[in-house]
């Protein structure tokens, strides 16, 4: 080899080495970094590859605003934006995260978002149990666990069994639902024959899940399970097949107790079960449970693909604007995440740290990508899956009736945030105060419009006057009407409710609508609060 190939080889191994090196991105996190750098070290490779520069970070009043809805559920009071705000320590961000993780509200706003997740759909409820869970910080794996098996001798427990007592009179709602909420996967369309489009579910899979569930019965209250059973489904071609217990990934139990009982096994059963209906007692155990071997099967690791990734996705969905993949339960072969490392990365961060889901949510907080601002300033916006820009998100009812309560309370009427006890106290007593009006509210999805019976509940409605824009001591507007400055007043009303200072636009628009009125200054001072909590910027999360 002459001289001149010699040097052109050296230059090229060069070249790849010292890309390598300052690339690095390329190469995948070690374990022990922590959630918050990863998601960055992922997000930011993708952004570089697709040559787009994402938006800044978000502003300090936009930040607590977004923070505090997604940990405890509210917005922040006027006193806490201002403190924050003010703060020049540099790692008040952190410690804000610490602060309402601490704070009771995170464990009730958490529980009522896991008892949307799980019981949507179903009329019932299972806080009250995952407050309890929530509160211990249970990994999700218990979790798991105590909702399909629940211990009914615990009356704590017995309440998670809500979830599978709600279905069971339904095996074929029940099987999907379990799919979907804990595995990411809807394969209703599997039903009545193999997918059409994607290769992973056929009617196997499908009938594989309901036979896990076929056993299992309400008797009297309680979750009864019987010791044999088949599931049989007729194939697109014809053909009669008798299901096997088989898990999403195809993995298969054969076991002995998938039969047909004999009658006089049948009636010894019956028998049993009978007596313990009467008794009003749990019925007794079986010696194998279908339904216990697919909590074993899918808390292994090799399916970890399924139980961790979905959990995942759910929380960056949650906490983001958008899964890692979507829709949220078409995790398969031919939808691959939008970060396919990342998400396995935190699937298996997750498994391996004991699913603690406080631990999770905290790292995902703490990115960037979290905290990156709402606003766009180029023409056309990137597509949400690159998370270049804070997603804009709906209020759930619960995050909407408390803001709603807070915003219009008068700024005097929290105690200091000094007295912690005493201020966590008033705000779960204002929360306590609007559950009936969140029932009122729209649960959002994907695609969120708002409906018609908000719009006429904003509009038409007194309830919303009644409960919030009451000329009392203790609101709001009771507040502003001893203000006489009438940009004080401006002032105080938008920081109480949008969580920052007003522009200088809004002041003059505000104050001109307000002269206008002078005639009926609390009516003017009311209609204005009315605008402002009608709006966009209150309605969603941004």
């Amino acid at each position: 080899m002459n001289m001149l190939r010699v040097r052109q080889v050296l230059l090229f191994l060069l070249l790849v080495f010292a890309s390598r090196s300052v690339i690095g991105a390329d190469e995948p996190p070690p374990a022990e970094k922590p959630i918050g750098n990863v998601v960055d070290h992922f997000i930011d490779l993708k952004l570089k590859q697709e040559n787009i520069t994402p938006a800044p970070q978000a502003d300090d009043a936009t930040f607590i605003r977004r923070l505090t809805l997604d940990l405890v559920g509210r917005i922040p009071t006027a006193a806490e934006t201002k403190a924050f705000v003010e703060s020049t320590d540099p790692e008040k961000r952190v410690r804000l995260i610490d602060r309402l993780m601490a704070s009771p509200g995170f464990v009730r706003h958490q529980a009522t978002e896991f008892d949307t997740m799980l019981m949507y759909g179903t009329q019932a409820s299972i806080r009250d149990y995952l407050v309890q869970a929530l509160t211990e910080n249970r990994p999700w794996d218990r979790i798991f666990r105590e909702v399909l098996l629940p211990e009914e001798t615990d009356a704590k427990q017995k309440v998670a069994g809500e979830f599978v007592r709600k279905r069971v009179n339904d095996l074929d709602r029940l099987t999907n639902d379990v799919s979907v909420v804990f595995f990411g996967v809807n394969i209703s369309c599997a039903q009545c024959h193999d997918h059409p489009k994607v290769e992973d579910w056929k009617q196997d899979h499908f009938f594989g899940m309901k036979a896990f569930f076929s056993r299992t019965f309400d008797n009297g209250g309680f979750l009864a399970e019987r010791e044999a059973g088949v599931v049989k489904f007729r194939t697109t071609e014809g053909k009669d097949r008798q299901a096997r217990l088989m898990f999403l990934s195809g993995k298969a139990i054969d076991d002995a107790s998938v039969r047909e009982m004999t009658a006089d096994e049948a009636k010894k059963e019956k028998d049993r079960f009978e007596a313990s209906k009467k008794a009003k007692t749990p019925p007794p155990k079986p010696t194998f449970s279908a339904r216990a071997q697919l909590v074993e099967m899918a808390l292994q690791p090799e399916q970890r693909e399924f139980f961790a990734r979905s959990i995942v996705n759910r929380i960056w969905h949650r906490l983001y604007g958008q899964g890692l993949v979507m829709p949220l339960d078409q995790m398969h072969s031919k939808n691959p995440p939008s970060h396919p490392e990342l998400l396995e990365w935190l699937a298996r961060d997750t498994a391996e740290h004991n699913y603690d889901l406080r631990r999770l949510i905290r790292g995902l907080v703490l990115s960037k990508a979290y905290s990156r601002s709402s606003r766009w300033q180029g023409e056309d916006a990137p597509a949400p899956r690159l998370f270049a820009v804070g997603a804009v998100r709906p209020l759930t009812p619960m995050q909407m009736a408390a803001s709603l309560q807070i915003a219009t309370a008068a700024p005097g009427s929290f105690p200091a945030l000094e007295k912690n006890e005493e201020f966590e106290k008033r705000i779960e007593n204002m929360e306590a105060s609007v559950r009936g009006f969140a029932s009122s509210i729209e649960q959002p999805r994907d695609n969120f419009q708002i409906g018609v019976g908000e719009a006429l509940l904003f509009s038409n409605s007194d309830r919303l006057q009644k409960q919030f824009l009451g000329d009392a001591g203790d609101r709001l507007l009771g507040a502003l009407k001893v203000i006489k400055d009438e940009k004080e007043l401006v002032e105080v009303a938008v920081r109480n409710i949008y969580a920052r200072n007003p522009t200088e636009e809004e002041i003059r628009v505000l104050i001109a609508y307000l002269q206008k009125r002078q005639d009926r200054p609390i009516e003017a001072s009311r209609q204005m609060l009315w605008a402002l909590l009608a709006s966009t910027e209150f309605r969603f999360n941004h």
